[in-house]
This record gives C-alpha cells, sequence and structure tokens, in this order.
C-alpha cells in the first residue's frame, strides 16, 4: 500500500468515545462513513474492519457512569473519509 493511499483510508479500528483507547478526533473530523452489511451507517460508536464488527448504541439505555450501553454487531465492515469526494478509496477486509 503506497504512503498515499494509507492516509486516504480510515484506521483499521476506530471509536467516536473519548475515553476509548481507539479514539482519533483529528481522523474523526475529517468524517468517516461507514458501510455494514452492504448499507450505510450513521449510528457506529466503534469498529473493527479486520475482526468485522461494529458497535451500535443499544437504545436510549445508559449504564451507571451514564455512557451509552453498547452492543456488538458482526458481519462486513467498510470505511472511507467523506471528505474525499464521490468515489473515495474504501477500507475493507
Amino acid at each position: 500500500m503506497s504512503e498515499d493511499t494509507a492516509q486516504d483510508t480510515p484506521p483499521d479500528r476506530i471509536s467516536v468515545n473519548p475515553r476509548s483507547d481507539h479514539f482519533d478526533a483529528d481522523k474523526l473530523q475529517r468524517g468517516v462513513g461507514i458501510r455494514f452489511k452492504g448499507r450505510t451507517r450513521t449510528d457506529i460508536e466503534e469498529y473493527c474492519i479486520s475482526e468485522g464488527w461494529v458497535r451500535v448504541q443499544a437504545g436510549k439505555t445508559v449504564d451507571r457512569k451514564g455512557q451509552p450501553l453498547t452492543i456488538r454487531l458482526n458481519g462486513p465492515v467498510e470505511a472511507w473519509y467523506e471528505d474525499l469526494g464521490d468515489d473515495p478509496p474504501v477500507a475493507k477486509a
């Protein structure tokens, strides 16, 4: 993979929760598009392309610390940066 392609594809794993080890504000500001099981999703809390899963919020339920409860769904995951236009490079397993 060339250096330009590596910079144009999102990381294998990223989270929108600032408490997570996989949180990266700079990459999230670019806008990461997610396709899960062939459908574009906007409610993804965290994803991992190589392991094939996403985490989504489980309704309005929160834990005792006020953080939303999430569930893990398994399936094919694809990610891309939305700031690259209509035909960006897609990261997939």
